[in-house]
């Protein structure tokens, strides 16, 4: 019999779904769920649930959705449901007042091996600083933001092609079983906590704009794929050839010797070639402005003229 009854969870996205069903599914007692509210979406602007919702309702599950965190209103039906533990994965950054609230405090699960990689986007910047391993951390939240005392570690090989949205789902589901092995550790009371390490310097994960996403052909045909297979399905790396904006999904580096400027196209053997800093890049997957999603050759059968007389840019 568990002695750990009374839980709460916090989370949004798909990445959490996994982790509240393995919860679920494990037999804890979940007394509320807290997800962000519903939002307007598709051409229509009709509301929609997240995802964490949508699987929360389908178990009956008590549902919070507030706007504030600091609100009073949320604050005491937070309190009302007597959370032993708070459990939080991919949510908003909680004010002290929540996170401090449950006796047994709160643990947060973090898609990356703490201390690299804090903040907002760990995937994505783990895969485009060509990272050969990843993970995930369950840690004790405290007040600066991805500090906490670590209680569990997992690790994730990152193959030399996968994109973030592979590394994503893989960490997912690894993720859920840490959890839940962090879980069986607090309920027995035999967890270790580790702090972290904070005196060296780590690499961080900060949010990703706009900015971050424009190529650069003077940088190296590695760093390029690394880039592009990084925010690979989202927000996706872009660059512009002839004044229009181009989305480029997916790239190999190029193995033979071709000398190319950067930015400088070619098409050979019905393969769209780029120079960069270093070896020439092949461009496989992309979306014109405006268009649908394609593969090279179709760009290079609409777009002879436009390659042959132009090159890609890169931001001044």
């Amino acid at each position: 019999m568990k002695k750990l009854n009374r839980i709460v969870f916090m989370g949004t996205p798909d990445f959490a779904v996994a982790s509240l069903k393995a919860i679920v599914e494990a037999g804890y007692n979940l007394v509320g769920v807290i997800t962000a509210p519903d939002r307007p979406a598709g051409r229509g602007q009709q509301l929609k649930k997240s995802e964490v919702k949508v699987y929360a309702e389908s178990q009956q599950l008590t549902v919070l959705q507030p706007t504030n965190l600091k609100n009073v209103e949320f604050l005491a039906a937070l309190k009302a449901l007597k959370a032993e533990l708070q459990v939080v994965v991919a949510f908003r950054m909680l004010p002290e007042v929540v996170w401090d609230m449950p006796v047994l405090g709160s643990i947060n699960l973090h898609g990356s091996l703490l201390p690299n990689y804090r903040g907002a986007a760990p995937i994505h910047w783990a895969v485009i600083n060509g990272e050969k391993e990843t993970g995930v951390s369950t840690f004790f939240l405290k007040h600066q933001i991805d500090t906490g005392n670590i209680i569990g570690q997992a690790s994730l090989p990152i193959g030399e092609n996968d994109t973030t949205g592979e590394v994503y789902h893989a960490l997912m589901h690894l993720g859920a079983d840490l959890l839940l092995k962090t879980l069986k550790s607090i309920d027995e009371e035999s967890y270790k906590e580790m702090p972290q390490d904070l005196s060296k310097e780590a690499k961080h994960a900060p949010k990703i704009f706009k900015e971050d996403c424009e190529i650069n052909w003077n940088k190296s045909a590695q760093d390029i794929h690394n880039m592009v297979r990084g925010l690979n399905p989202f927000p996706t790396a872009f660059t512009s050839i002839g004044g229009k904006n181009i989305k480029i999904n997916t790239t190999r580096i190029y193995a033979l010797d071709l000398l190319l400027s950067p930015g400088e196209a070619k098409v050979i053997e019905k393969k769209l070639l780029v120079g960069t800093g270093t070896n020439p890049i092949e461009i496989i997957g992309l979306q014109m402005e405006g268009k649908k999603r394609s593969i090279a050759l179709d760009f290079i059968n609409a777009y002879q003229e436009l390659i042959a007389s132009s090159k890609f840019t890169s931001p001044s």
